[in-house]
């Protein structure tokens, strides 16, 4: 999806540095794209701390209610005051005015002086995640009173996934990134351990190693 249009305000703005300038221009671009890829769940804001009546610079996906030229918050002002102010305030709790829960994240954002001129402010809306978690929770949810258990998994399956781990964890490497002399090594060690005579081995090892069944023949025939 795609996000709202930003909002601007034609307000005159306090007189800025050309450095400035181009960093509040800048972190629009990337408010831009970040609203653009988390859409329409977050809202995304530009808060100019260089004009803190009138704050906002550009809202994204408004899930807030407020509006371009509205002044910044208590966390805007917070850092106005100090520049030693954390720089980056992530994932802490907040709510939008008509009590949805939210998950905020602000970034503080200096000049070359080491002055706040602004931050980048995400709002995630968590109403429909906490909906869909408990869809899901449902969704997956077993019971557990009735006394039967079975895997689908073939016997042995397990025995074979391991051993594979454990020879490329030797190598310092992930299974799916062996390459073709370690596959044909590990098959060596797979074939004599007698791994290869359980049901559906060959599907085992390519699914692990992430290969087709073809492949891991082939290996074995080399």
């Amino acid at each position: 999806m795609t996000a709202r249009p930003s909002l601007r305000r034609a307000a005159t703005k306090p007189a800025r540095t050309p450095e400035q300038k181009a960093l509040l221009s800048q972190i629009e671009q990337v408010a831009q794209g970040l609203a653009a890829t988390f859409a329409p769940f977050c809202e995304v804001v530009v808060h100019d701390l260089l004009d803190p009546g009138q704050s906002i610079l550009a809202i994204h996906n408004n899930l807030s209610g407020r509006a371009v030229g509205e002044p910044t918050t208590e966390l805007g002002l917070a850092r106005i005051a100090d520049p030693d102010y954390p720089q980056v305030i992530a994932n802490y709790a907040n709510q939008f005015a008509d009590g949805r829960q939210a998950k905020s994240t602000s970034v503080g954002i200096k000049d070359s002086s080491g002055q706040y001129i602004a931050a980048l402010c995400l709002n995630v809306d968590l109403t429909q995640f906490r909906s869909l978690q408990s869809m899901v929770g449902q969704f997956t949810a077993i019971d557990g009173d009735t006394g039967l258990t079975e895997s689908l998994d073939p016997a042995g399956a397990e025995a074979i996934r391991q051993r594979i781990d454990q020879f490329a964890a030797r190598l310092s490497t992930a299974p799916r990134a062996l390459k073709a002399a370690e596959r044909r090594a590990l098959l060596r060690e797979l074939r004599e351990s007698g791994s290869l005579e359980v049901r559906r081995a060959m599907e085992v090892v390519a699914q692990h190693l992430g290969v087709s069944r073809a492949t891991v023949y082939g290996d074995v025939a080399k």
